[in-house]
């Protein structure tokens, strides 16, 4: 599906990208020590509703969460559970929303606790989301994208998790074009960004070497298979003629 926007659909994502980002927010700030992931969920769901909006990941055929919530070596498609946040532990918080029709979709790591220990790990993953949005403007290309993500992650000694991608967002979850985490071949033959897209950039990485796998039998979430640390960094943008607009941005 094309993910060129009209403006009056754009007016639509950028409100409902600013209420979304306001709800990880809250998140974040709430996934202390001792806070139950359930309770995440818990919250989450609430607040979406109380925004006037629609949980995005429900649509996805069987998954029945508005969030997706990874510790440690998990990568995504987290499902909430009983379990209860650890210090040093390391949380990743997807969640998307429709509103007015449109989805956006956004997700944050942080560390749980205090302590310097994995603050370069997690740096580098904003570092790289927004180097990759200053490269997506129109007249760039989606290869353009993948290499902001691949050199800085990799120039930091990490490895990006090259089995997964950002994607197109907007009247469905997941539109065209994917996103890889890496340049698959000639950049030149990659898509071309024109003003109006809307892209969901994520930056999905780990401190090994980024191969993953089922953790479990629940047909969902998805670990690294060395058990190292991963971590993700996604925005909801429009693309612009100079600069691309970030619609899913918040106070951090």
């Amino acid at each position: 599906m094309n993910t060129v926007k009209t403006p009056e659909e754009i007016v639509s994502m950028r409100t409902g990208g600013k209420k979304l980002g306001l709800i990880l927010k809250e998140l974040l700030s709430m996934s202390t020590i001792g806070v139950n992931l359930l309770n995440i969920e818990k919250h989450a769901k609430g607040r979406i509703q109380e925004v006037g909006g629609l949980p995005s990941f429900t649509t996805v055929e069987g998954y029945p969460f508005v969030t997706c919530l990874c510790i440690n070596e998990e990568v995504v498609h987290g499902m909430p559970r009983d379990y209860i946040l650890r210090d040093g532990d390391i949380l990743t918080i997807d969640i998307g929303m429709i509103y007015q029709g449109l989805h956006t979709d956004t997700a944050w790591t942080k560390k749980v606790g205090s302590g310097n220990e994995n603050n370069r790990f997690l740096n580098i993953g904003e570092t790289a989301l927004i180097k990759a949005i200053e490269s997506a403007v129109s007249g760039h290309r989606v290869g353009d994208i993948s290499n902001a993500i691949q050199t800085t992650i990799e120039a930091a000694g990490y490895h990006v998790v090259a089995d997964l991608t950002g994607h197109g967002v907007g009247r469905v979850l997941h539109e065209e074009p994917m996103i890889p985490e890496y340049v698959r071949g000639d950049m030149s033959r990659t898509p071309l960004l024109v003003s109006g897209m809307t892209l969901a950039i994520e930056v999905i990485y780990a401190m090994g070497q980024g191969s993953i796998c089922y953790k479990s039998d629940d047909g969902w979430t998805l670990e690294s298979k060395d058990r190292s640390l991963t971590a993700t960094f996604e925005h909801t943008i429009a693309i612009g003629e100079a600069k691309s607009e970030v619609l899913t941005v918040r106070e951090i």
